[in-house]
């Protein structure tokens, strides 16, 4: 029964502040930390240096040559659908902050704060007398604090090798109410049963069992016109404690309910390969596997809610190019500007939901110091033949700045 109402609240609504529908008892809908550089050319560009932290490949930090700061914000504005039913919600987020340090001949060091999975969705039912189902609300996020070091090898600086190290961090919630059942009340009484509610919640942090972190390592080769990359990061295990309670009309509350999930999250290998012709114009390939081989336990809780979530191996393919604007400040501002395009497919870890989108970007230089603020626009669709998914289509815009310093950087000759 409260999985039906589950589904009807989507038809009956009157506020939506929600992101994707898609894994909100399970992990949520990944992020991957993506920057603005990145979405532009559709999740594509992992072998090209100079773009900043690339999550799947810290070895490209080695070639970097400036210290840099870079913020992304991101907006989306999804249509779920159906049968003949449809909704539309929208979602704000910041997936990304990081720092880069070139060191030079020592190495480049990087920070970053990157969210990998968000699971946000805020719903309520517009007349409580017709259904059980007032309100629900998911709300939360998994982020990463990642430090990385990459180097280039002293006998042959054409190779690079760069590690990460990935703390996790972040917090899960869910809130639902359900009115009292009127479906035996005389509808001229049905107003005195309205303030009978009980609400379940459930909240927990996430943290990786036994391990304080898990570990990228990457090996780069930037060539004179083709660079490509392999990287290789760890499984891991993560655990998600959880409290659940359970409150009647905002008065009384059972005792609470304490339970740990745990969701063994497999290795994942990615590669990438860069060609880059008459200087400023780049095809960029990028492929990354993650075999999942363990069902998701759901928050599931009180409720006759599904325990698991199905998986399935992880795949995407990314396709783009680039033309990298020129440094020189003399040249006109059209010539300096980046412009950016790509595609990509994706299987999502959760069984039959597959994903394609197009993404097209820019970069603007600010200034002489090669400080630019970056815009991309992405829109596809998710979709899955299991009838119990909402298909997806959206459309998002993501706003990023570098900022860029002299930290470290050799001083210019004065003759």
């Amino acid at each position: 029964m409260i999985r039906k109402i589950l589904l009807s609240v989507f038809l009956v609504t009157i506020a939506a502040s929600a992101a994707s529908m898609m894994g909100l008892e399970a992990l949520g809908k990944p992020t991957e930390g993506a920057s603005a550089i990145t979405l532009g050319r559709g999740y594509a560009g992992g072998a090209k240096v100079g773009s900043g932290i690339v999550d799947w490949n810290p070895a490209s930090l080695a070639f970097e040559k400036y210290t840099s700061f870079n913020a992304t914000m991101t907006f989306e504005e999804n249509v779920a659908s159906k049968s003949d039913k449809s909704y539309a919600s929208s979602t704000l987020e910041i997936p990304l902050l990081s720092f880069v340090f070139a060191l030079h001949d020592f190495g480049t060091i990087a920070v970053a704060l990157s969210q990998k999975y968000s699971s946000n969705f805020d719903e309520e039912v517009s007349d409580s007398t017709q259904t059980n189902l007032a309100s629900l609300k998911y709300q939360g996020n998994i982020y990463e604090i990642t430090p990385s070091y990459a180097v280039r090898l002293p006998f042959f600086r054409r190779l690079s090798l760069g590690f990460t190290a990935h703390f996790v961090m972040g917090s899960v919630s869910r809130k639902l109410t359900l009115g009292g059942d009127n479906s035996e009340v005389a509808e001229t009484d049905a107003w005195a049963t309205n303030s009978s509610d009980i609400t379940e919640t459930a909240e927990g942090s996430w943290k990786i069992k036994d391990h304080p972190a898990y570990y990228t390592g990457a090996v780069h080769y930037k060539g004179r016109n083709s660079s490509f990359y392999f990287s290789y990061t760890t499984a891991y295990t993560l655990k998600n404690d959880l409290e659940y309670n359970i409150e009647f009309s905002e008065t009384d509350t059972l005792v609470p309910t304490k339970l740990d999930r745990e969701i063994e999250v497999p290795p994942t290998m990615a590669t990438g390969f860069a060609y880059r012709f008459h200087k400023k114009h780049n095809i960029l390939l990028d492929f990354m596997l993650r075999s999942w081989d363990a069902d998701i336990r759901n928050v599931a809780g009180s409720w006759n809610l599904k325990d698991t979530t199905k998986t399935q191996s992880e795949f995407m393919a990314a396709i783009g190019y680039e033309r990298s604007g020129s440094t020189d400040y003399f040249k006109n501002y059209v010539q300096r500007m980046d412009f950016r395009l790509g595609a990509w497919y994706r299987n999502y870890y959760i069984s039959d939901v597959t994903e394609y989108g197009v993404g097209i970007g820019s970069g603007f230089p600010l200034g002489r110091r090669s400080t630019k603020v970056d815009i991309a626009i992405q829109g596809g669709v998710r979709k899955s033949e299991e009838s119990s998914i909402w298909d997806e289509k959206f459309v998002g815009i993501a706003i990023g700045l570098t900022g860029v310093g002299n930290w470290g950087n050799k001083p210019k000759k004065v003759h």
